[in-house]
């Protein structure tokens, strides 16, 4: 029988420490590997942390609410199993992706794994955007600690591979009468819009004195909601907001996302959105006028000659923005890709706090509630964020004639410290245009 520590895992350089939000598993029950075990949240997002092993919960060291340093241990497990524990300081395994496919083995293995490997969320989208499979991404070399797999590995692996340094593994075919491997599709998550997802049902003597019960219920907001009240009190006060609108006209894109949503969900696993279209229109206008896509350090302007854009998403516990990084990269495909990627992983809690950090601009999609027109907060330290309203169709003049279109209307919230009236509108017209004017013969 081996007992296996269970540790507080280090969800990023910067992380110091996690509180356990709650254990999903009771002593004595039995877990299998990868299977979720608990919930923590650190100052960045909430995860679920799978099992690093399977076996029986022998004994929980950490109780929930508690708030430990990165590395302690928080549990154990007994297990008949020779297992390999993931090392305190590695990141938690990311669980299976829907965009990457694992491999039948080979009969002849490129490399020897040991049980245990952990790869980032970081490293599988790589590897999905480079076609590389699990056997492959097994026979990488890791120069992280414990042996893991880093961003720079995969990067220099992929440029190794393109100059011909490097051959892809030959795979074996599956044995007669084997299904191929089939990546599953993303689960349908509907965050909740109960207020207690906000956090627990608390008592407070000197509240409770004041909003007696039952007429009041005290919730303790989550760490994620605490972090996102600070950060827009913050905002609103560094910055001077200022909001524009202007409404665009979405009929194109309506019909060509209509005209190709069914061969694209067969195609890629995932449903076909309005939000890559928004993304691709915001990189084009970015291009034309770079100045929305920097920050203010002093009496100094901070140009990014990178996009990393942020989606507002909104999860069962709060707003949670995470980034496509260097997004000016990426064609529509690959855009559309890194959106539902962003957004499965928001919502099934599988986040690292390296998703979340070095947006240069952000996009609030609060028109998939219905929101006609809203002003948002801007997300510091960026000057300016792009609303965008719910797509109605209504009666509009077109070339002097009555019309039905499909339109919607988006703000741009800026900071007028740097950004003025005419620059904040030359971007938005941009975007109008380049959605207004979508090119209907593209396909994927």
């Amino acid at each position: 029988m081996a007992r296996v520590e269970v540790v507080m895992p280090q969800m990023g350089e910067s992380i110091a420490e996690g509180t356990i939000i709650k254990w999903h598993k009771k002593v004595g029950d039995v877990v299998k590997k990868d299977e979720t075990l608990l919930e923590i949240s650190t100052d960045k997002v909430d995860s679920e942390i799978p099992s690093p092993a399977s076996g029986r919960l022998a004994e929980i060291v950490v109780q929930e609410q508690q708030t430990v340093p990165v590395r302690t241990v928080i549990a154990y497990l007994e297990t008949d199993e020779a297992v390999a524990v993931e090392h305190p300081s590695a990141p938690v395994q990311a669980a299976p992706s829907p965009a990457v496919t694992p491999t039948p083995p080979s009969g002849k293995p490129q490399a020897t794994v040991s049980e245990g490997r952990f790869y980032s969320p970081l490293v599988l989208s790589i590897a999905r955007e480079e076609g590389i499979s699990m056997q492959e991404l097994e026979t990488i070399p890791g120069s992280g600690e414990g042996g893991r797999v880093t961003k720079k590995d995969m990067l220099a692996y992929v440029a190794a591979k393109k100059s011909g340094m490097v051959a892809a593994p030959t795979v074996a075919p599956p044995p007669r009468g084997v299904p191929p491997t089939v990546a599953p599709a993303a689960p349908k998550v509907t965050p909740s819009p109960s207020i207690l997802q906000a956090g627990k049902v608390v008592e407070v003597p000197e509240l409770r004195a004041k909003y007696p019960a039952p007429q009041h219920e005290i919730i303790q907001m989550s760490n994620v909601l605490q972090k996102m009240a600070e950060h827009m009190v913050k905002s609103v006060h560094t910055s001077p907001h200022v909001a524009a609108v202007h409404e665009v006209d979405m009929t194109r894109v309506v019909h060509h996302r209509a005209q190709h949503a069914a061969a694209f969900e067969a195609k890629e696993g995932f449903k076909l959105t309005y939000t890559p279209y928004i993304v691709q229109a915001v990189v084009k206008a970015i291009k034309k006028y770079p100045l929305i896509n920097t920050s203010i350090e002093g009496d100094k302007i901070i140009k990014k000659n990178y996009m990393n854009l942020g989606l507002a998403v909104a999860s069962e516990n709060g707003l949670i923005v995470p980034v496509i990084k260097n997004a000016e990269e990426k064609n529509f495909l690959g855009l559309a890709r890194a959106v539902n990627d962003l957004a499965t992983r928001t919502r099934t809690k599988k986040l690292t706090p390296d998703d979340i950090i070095g947006g240069t601009f952000t996009i609030s999609n609060y028109g998939v509630f219905g929101t006609l027109i809203g002003t948002p907060i801007i997300n510091q330290p960026q000057v300016a964020i792009l609303g965008t309203g719910a797509i109605k169709k209504r009666v509009v003049v077109v070339d002097d004639m009555i019309a039905i279109r499909s339109m919607a209307f988006f703000t741009l919230s800026f900071d007028h410290r740097i950004v003025d009236g005419a620059l904040a509108g030359m971007f938005l017209e941009e975007v109008v245009k380049e959605l207004e004017q979508f090119d209907t013969a593209m396909t994927f």
